[in-house]
């Protein structure tokens, strides 16, 4: 792997992390479900990206994201098909959320999709730890 391409993983990993930290304060401190499940999703949309970067891969729209992560990640059994669950799941939060006037995201949903996000950006580190150490 190149420098670059090392370095853009490691800065999409940086962004999910960050993502994932916003999404744990508004539920620890707010009651901002909706924004939760955004910052949830992103976390792991970034991770995502990295993931698809590592293998030279890049999605131009969120849904390419998904299905480019389904179909070489979660389908091909790199990673647990669980995780494109995730992905859908958490995407479909983060639509609701931004979109619906009622989105229904109350706190146990923003619960789980804080815990799907974090699953997923720890999952997504499993597999890139040997590959950022090359």
């Amino acid at each position: 792997m190149d420098k670059a391409t090392r370095e853009l993983i490691e800065g999409l990993i940086a962004k999910a992390h960050e993502k994932l930290a916003v999404a744990q304060t508004l539920l620890a401190e707010t009651e901002f479900y909706d924004d939760v499940a955004s910052r949830a999703y992103y976390a792991a949309f970034h991770a995502a990206q990295a993931l698809l970067k590592s293998e030279g891969l890049e999605g131009h729209t969120h849904r390419g994201v998904a299905s480019l992560f389904g179909l070489h990640f979660a389908r091909a059994g790199r990673i647990p098909g669980k995780f494109g669950r995730y992905l859908n799941n958490l995407k479909d939060d983060r639509e609701s959320g931004d979109y619906d006037l009622y989105s229904g995201i109350d706190r146990a949903a923003a619960q789980n999709a804080v815990r799907e996000a974090q699953e997923f950006l720890e999952e997504a580190e499993r597999y890139l730890k040997p590959l950022l150490s090359e």
